[in-house]
C-alpha cells in the first residue's frame, strides 16, 4: 500500500504544474482574442468555416486526451505527455504564423490541439495526489492560473498588436509554451506507482451508472456550449471594433481567474452539483442576453457572466469526473470524458456557424439554451459521491 506523499510535495507539485499552464496559457491568449480576426479578416474564412476549424480542434482535443489517458494509465507514466502537450503547442504557433490562407491552418490546428494530450495526464497526477477535501480547490488553483496566463497573455497581445502585425505575434507567442515545457521536463520527478494491477483498458462495463448519467448530461450541455469565437464575433456585430476585442476577452478571463479557486472551495465544501448546476445557470443566461438584447452595455455583462460560467465550471466538471472514475483508472476516464466532450464540441461549433450564417445570430444562442435547460434537467439525478460531513 503506498503512502501519501508529504502535504509540501503536494503543494509543490500542484504548483509546478499550475505554473506551466499560466506560461503556455500566457502564449495561447496572445493569440485567443484575436483568433476570429485572424481567421476572417486576414486569411479569409466565413463564420461556417470558423465554426468548423474550432470545432475540428475540439474534436482532436477529445482524441488526443483519450489516447493519452489511455496510454497514460497502461505504461504509469505521465510526464511525457504533459511536456509534449506544451511543445506541439508551441510548434503550432509558428506554423500559424506563416499560414497564407485559412486552408493551411488545419494541420496546424491539429498539431495545437493535439498538444491537449497534456490534459488527461496531468488531471490525474493532481486528483491522485488530492483528497474529496481538497480536490476542487487544486483543480481550481489550475484554472486560476490558466486565466491568470491569459490575463497576462491579452495584455501582451493589446500591448503588442500597436507595434507589430498578428503574424508577428503569433511567432512571439510560441516562447512561453517553449518555457513550460523546460519547466516540466526539468523541475517535475515522476515516480512511479509501486504496486498496480495489471492494466486491461477501460470498458463501458466499468463506469457506473452515475458516472453514465454525467457523461451524457455533459455532452447534452458542450452540444450547444459552441466555441468563445462566437462569443467574440457577436459583440463585433454589436458594433465593438476590432481592436477592443482582446478588452472583452479580457474581462472574461480576469472573472474566470479570481473566481476559479473560491468555486473550487465552494465545491469542496457544499458538492460539485450545487456548483455545477449554478454554472449551467449562468450560460443560460448569457444566451438569453445575446438573444434578446443589442447593447453594448448588456455585451459587457454578458463576458462577465461567461467568465463566472467557466469558473464555476471547469475545475468541478473534472473533479467531479475523477471522483467518479474507478480508482486505477482515473486517467483513462478523464481521457474518455474530455473525448466524450470534443467530439460533441464539432457539431456544436459547426452547427453554430450554419445557423447564423444561415437564419442569424439568435438561432446558436436558441438552441444552446435549450440543450443547456435539458441537461439541467439530467444533472438533479446525479449523485456527486461526496460523502456527508458531520456536523
Amino acid at each position: 500500500m503506498n503512502t501519501p506523499p508529504p502535504q509540501k510535495e503536494v503543494k509543490r507539485t500542484v504548483w509546478l504544474f499550475a505554473s506551466a499552464s499560466f506560461l503556455h496559457d500566457m502564449g495561447a491568449d496572445m493569440i485567443f482574442s484575436v483568433w476570429p480576426t485572424f481567421l476572417t479578416e486576414i486569411l479569409g474564412a466565413n463564420k461556417t468555416v470558423v465554426g468548423l476549424i474550432d470545432g475540428f480542434g475540439d474534436a482532436i482535443v477529445s482524441i488526443a486526451q483519450a489516447v493519452s489517458g489511455y496510454v497514460s494509465d497502461k505504461i504509469r507514466k505521465r510526464k511525457v505527455f504533459v511536456w509534449m502537450g506544451y511543445f506541439f503547442g508551441g510548434i503550432a504557433k509558428i506554423g500559424y504564423s506563416f499560414s497564407p490562407t485559412w486552408h493551411w491552418v488545419m494541420p496546424f490546428r491539429l498539431l495545437d490541439r493535439s498538444g491537449k494530450m497534456r490534459g488527461a495526464p496531468r488531471d490525474a497526477i493532481v486528483s491522485d495526489l488530492s483528497t474529496l477535501s481538497n480536490r476542487g480547490r487544486h483543480f481550481g488553483i489550475l484554472r486560476m492560473m490558466d486565466y491568470s496566463g491569459a490575463i497576462v497573455g491579452i495584455i501582451a497581445s493589446i500591448i503588442l498588436l500597436r507595434f507589430m502585425s498578428i503574424r508577428t505575434m503569433l511567432l512571439i507567442s510560441a516562447v512561453p509554451s517553449m518555457f513550460a515545457v523546460i519547466l516540466v521536463i526539468f523541475a517535475y520527478r515522476e515516480k512511479r506507482p509501486i504496486a498496480q494491477k495489471i492494466f486491461k483498458g477501460i470498458r463501458l462495463t466499468d463506469l457506473t451508472p452515475n458516472l453514465r448519467l454525467y457523461i451524457m448530461l455533459s455532452a447534452i450541455f458542450t452540444l450547444g456550449a459552441f466555441s468563445y469565437s462566437f462569443l467574440l464575433l457577436s459583440a463585433k456585430q454589436f458594433g465593438f471594433q476590432t481592436g477592443t476585442m482582446p478588452v472583452l476577452y479580457l474581462l472574461y478571463s480576469a472573472v474566470a481567474a479570481l473566481l476559479s479557486l473560491p468555486f473550487g472551495k465552494l465545491a469542496d465544501r457544499i458538492g460539485r452539483k450545487p456548483v455545477l448546476f449554478f454554472s449551467f445557470s449562468c450560460w443560460c443566461i448569457v444566451s438569453l442576453l445575446f438573444i434578446f438584447t443589442h447593447s453594448a452595455t448588456v455585451v459587457v455583462l454578458a463576458f462577465a457572466l461567461y467568465g463566472i460560467h467557466v469558473a464555476s465550471l471547469e475545475p468541478v466538471q473534472r473533479a467531479l469526473a475523477a471522483e467518479l472514475a474507478p480508482k486505477d483508472l482515473v486517467a483513462s476516464t478523464l481521457g474518455g470524458y474530455q473525448m466524450v466532450i470534443g467530439l460533441c464540441s464539432l457539431p456544436a461549433s459547426l452547427v453554430a456557424g450554419m445557423l447564423w450564417d444561415r437564419i442569424g445570430i439568435a438561432a446558436p444562442f436558441t438552441l444552446s439554451l435549450i440543450l443547456t435547460v435539458f441537461a439541467m434537467f439530467l444533472l438533479l439525478f446525479l449523485k456527486d459521491g461526496m460523502p456527508k460531513r458531520a456536523a
